[in-house]
């Protein structure tokens, strides 16, 4: 018998799932979060665990494309006109944030004994948090859109732009580098603007075009194909001239946040980031070295509580300087005290340029690593007393547990029908998302001021990346009954919660809907059918008052004939059709 062939990495494929598949359920359980399973789960099958994996950074490089699959679907759901309404918390309190706390985290350094050159190193990459982590947890709560989501989110923006300046500031303080030509710095900042202006002209101009081409093919597979291609290739661009590859698929991300495809892109996407997110947290657990923290491990211990401490109160200082609630400001300050990956690559370019002792690096790479693992406690520990307070009767709202989030409504279909229920409620000022399949209709729809996304009614993921989770109810304006029937199934089992309101096409639509235990459905053309009829009447002379009669008793039985067919087929509670409406002004013909 031949021997089997076994792919590359087939086996190693097999253990980091069965290690991600057993952490964890476990701690998500523990009400700990996915990315603590995960970083346990690496610490597990790493060189100080069972010791399958003796080598992490050799995967570490490719599990980095979770990060930039994430700042691109991050991308997608800030338009820029949104980023610009958070300039004040990008520019202002991140750069605040990076600031203050690395000078007072470089000078913690230096009063412990490090020399200014390490403890510069050492200050300004602990004051930078994990955008990874704090995203992803913010994501599994359903927190990214609340205020205090939105400012972690400005100041971890920030921070991955500041990595910029913080590498520069490696190449000034490596021994035999102080002098850099101001030619050079010069061209430096120009191929900088220039990659970046290149990003996001092609964003505005060039992807929407691509795009609608893509779907006018028909094919899914490309769609996934050309995501893929424009989250990394612009992460490639921006590493190319310096910059963070996360913050280049960022860049086009925003730039396709107002195109029709956002969510199709966001659901197409969703898999491949959260593989790789998790990856990329199982290989920062294979890197925590136990026999460093077991040598060192008081020094490690002080340092993990003075950066989380020194950080939060940080957090929470500036966060109520900018404005923020006292809710808000401890929010931020639970999401965002540990250190982050940017911290890796500082400390590793740093060693590179003999600035920092190898040994030192790796003391406070585990220091990040803890701070990571340490987090969600936090998290956790800010929520029980939350409930706690609440429970007591504290409307201080010091505390606030975010449980009645207002949520808005998920119209599927953007026809003529749609378009008029989506008036109805823009009206009255509620929240709606609206999305189509069409890209004539999304078109024509935007050029009456309406903003229709692109979307197939019968993919949960593109349902759930339009907000159905969230959604109070959602309408299936569709015209097709049988893609609206699969629909509904689909919602049903996805978002249970959800009240679900559908337009029938015809009298036997409306049956087979109300056997799918629909919410609420109405015949297209009954409403205007009824008032097509009211009109003729008053041509005809009758009165207004004998009007309304007619109309209440021809509604009172067709919703009779309605359940007499639902339990007897079409033809049943026809003699309901031709009834004449009783009045009260003409004597009885029964007998007496």
């Amino acid at each position: 018998m031949a021997d089997a062939h076994v792919p590359p990495f087939f086996l190693e494929t097999i253990v980091v799932l069965s290690s991600a598949v057993v952490a964890v359920p476990i701690t998500k359980r523990l009400g700990l979060g996915a990315v603590v399973g995960f970083l346990a789960a690496g610490v597990a099958i790493g060189p100080y665990g069972i010791g399958f994996f003796s080598e992490p950074e050799r995967i570490l490089g490719f599990a980095e494309l979770g990060v930039v699959l994430l700042l691109f679907v991050i991308g997608l759901e800030l338009e820029p006109a949104r980023l610009w309404r958070m300039r004040r918390d990008i520019f202002g309190l991140g750069t605040s944030q990076v600031l203050v706390s690395g000078v007072i985290l470089t000078g913690c350094a230096i009063f412990f004994g490090l020399s200014y050159k390490i403890a510069v190193i050492a200050g300004f990459g602990l004051a930078l948090s994990s955008t990874a982590f704090a995203l992803q947890m913010l994501q599994e709560r359903g927190h990214l859109s609340t205020k205090y989501g939105q400012r972690a989110f400005g100041i971890l923006l920030l921070q991955d732009m500041a990595i910029v300046p913080l590498l520069a500031m490696v190449s000034i303080l490596a021994p035999g580098e102080a002098d850099v030509e101001d030619a050079s710095i010069a061209m430096q900042v120009v191929t900088v603007v220039a990659a970046v202006g290149f990003v996001i002209l092609a964003g505005r101009y060039l992807l929407s075009p691509l795009f609608q081409l893509l779907t006018a093919s028909g094919g899914r597979e490309l769609m996934i194909a050309a995501a893929l291609l424009v989250a990394l290739g612009s992460a490639g661009l921006m590493s190319l001239v310096g910059l963070s590859m996360a913050l280049g698929a960022f860049l086009s991300g925003v730039m396709l946040a107002e195109s029709s495809y956002r969510h199709t892109l966001e659901a197409d996407i969703e898999p491949f980031r959260s593989m790789l997110m998790g990856l990329f947290f199982i290989t920062v657990g294979m890197a925590l070295e136990m026999d460093l923290i077991i040598a060192n491990w008081q020094i490690i211990i002080s340092a993990v509580v003075l950066l989380m401490f020194t950080k939060g109160f940080l957090l929470w200082g500036l966060s109520r300087l900018f404005g923020s609630s006292n809710s808000d400001a401890l929010r931020v300050a639970v999401i965002l005290p540990q250190g982050g990956e940017f911290a890796f690559v500082l400390f590793s370019t740093a060693t590179a340029a003999a600035i920092l002792p190898e040994a030192t690096a790796n003391i406070l790479s585990a220091v990040v690593i803890l701070t990571m693992l340490l987090t969600p406690l936090g998290v956790v520990g800010l929520d029980y007393v939350a409930t706690r307070m609440k429970k007591h009767g504290d409307t201080t709202n010091r505390v606030e547990s975010f449980e009645d989030a207002r949520p808005g409504v998920l119209i599927v279909g953007f026809g003529r029908f749609g378009m008029m229920v989506a008036q109805m409620l823009t009206s009255e000022g509620i929240s709606v998302t609206a999305l189509d399949n069409n890209p004539v209709r999304i078109n024509d729809a935007r050029q009456y001021g309406y903003k229709v996304y692109y979307g197939d009614a019968t993919r949960p993921d593109v349902l759930k990346a339009a907000g159905g989770e969230s959604a109070t109810l959602i309408a299936l304006c569709i015209e097709n009954d049988q893609v609206m029937k699969q629909a509904i199934l689909q919602i049903r089992s996805a978002f249970p919660n959800a009240a679900l309101y559908c337009r029938a096409t015809d009298r036997a639509h409306a049956l087979d809907l109300t056997r799918l235990g629909v919410d609420y459905q109405i015949r297209e053309t009954f409403e205007s059918s009824l008032m097509f009829g009211r009109k003729t009447l008053e041509y005809l002379g009758l009165p207004a008052d004998r009007i309304d009669e007619v109309e209440e008793d021809v509604r009172k039985r067709d919703d009779e004939r309605l359940s007499l067919q639902l339990e007897g087929g079409d033809l049943a509670g026809t003699d309901k059709l031709h009834q004449r409406t009783p009045r009260d002004d003409l004597p009885s013909n029964k007998p007496e």
